[in-house]
């Protein structure tokens, strides 16, 4: 999916005039699923993101790239509920919402999968899939319905490789573990998954599997925002970019206005001139 911008490639400014028409809708977030407008976070002197605009399409998969320390875990945690930002405002389909918990973003429909997973080992997977929210008949488990609905999901998300339902996660694989957890939050009905480095030690084959899950999940209307260092991943299945450095939001925009040269460029000095930046770092 990567092409070499030419000369006259600008990365899309982040920063928009709140355009509230009355109605609670800011109209230049309206056209967005997840929209964030001058985000900020401290942990006491540290800044750990500055002003912060980022849009996410609906149906789309954003990848947010950086390096170690540019804050892309302190922006995917503000999101999700788990840190509260020091400043700034989150619009969620053009209106502003208050995303303090991650009850919250759940509530909203956001739903994150961190690196390590949270699944249980010594679990089935309809048991993890269903973990907190199981399904009661008669004041007992509906374990029949659970299986169902657990195979449903796998079934429409082309998880395959997976012999049961009732294997034990400890004993799947890489990919299939992630699978499993991705398969959990899209039967959530979420309209937005946070993948957390989502390849990370995975081997070609599992790498493989990841990636067609993501297009697969897109391709349902589901928004997906990936956190990856893997570029190549990246390129294969990112609609849009977007390069943190040192907590800034650098730059944004379509895949199509970055290659490999120019993503490694931004994220090791904040800048390329290969790809204009919305505003300096400092």
């Amino acid at each position: 999916m990567s092409s070499t911008p030419d000369s006259s490639t600008v990365a899309e400014t982040q920063t928009s005039p709140s355009s509230d028409d009355g109605s609670g809708v800011d109209a230049s977030t309206s056209q967005y699923l997840l929209s964030l407008r001058g985000l900020s976070k401290s942990f006491g002197p540290v800044q750990a993101l500055r002003n912060v605009d980022l849009d996410v399409p609906a149906g789309q998969v954003t990848a947010i790239i950086g390096d170690n320390g540019a804050g892309k875990s302190t922006l995917i945690k503000s999101i999700s509920g788990i840190w509260s930002p020091s400043s700034g405002h989150i619009y969620w389909n053009g209106k502003e919402v208050q995303i303090h918990t991650p009850h919250d973003a759940t509530q909203l429909g956001i739903a994150t999968v961190y690196q390590d997973l949270a699944l249980c080992d010594n679990l089935d997977i309809v048991e993890n899939m269903f973990l907190g929210v199981e399904e009661t008949k008669f004041g007992v488990l509906d374990e029949i319905k659970m299986e169902l609905a657990t195979v449903k999901v796998l079934k429409e998300l082309a998880v395959t490789t997976v012999k049961s339902v009732r294997q034990k996660v400890g004993s799947l694989s890489g990919g299939q573990r992630q699978a499993v957890a991705v398969a959990k939050a899209a039967m959530r009905e979420s309209k937005l998954v946070i993948l957390d480095e989502p390849t990370a030690a995975l081997g070609v084959s599992q790498t493989a599997q990841v990636l067609g899950l993501i297009k697969v999940l897109a391709s349902r209307g589901v928004s997906v925002i990936v956190i990856s260092h893997n570029l190549t991943d990246v390129f294969e299945v990112a609609d849009r970019i977007a390069v943190m450095y040192l907590g800034t939001l650098v730059s944004s925009g379509p895949v199509a206005n970055y290659d490999t040269a120019s993503a490694v460029e931004m994220i090791t000095t904040g800048a390329s001139s290969r790809v204009a930046t919305p505003y300096s770092v400092v």
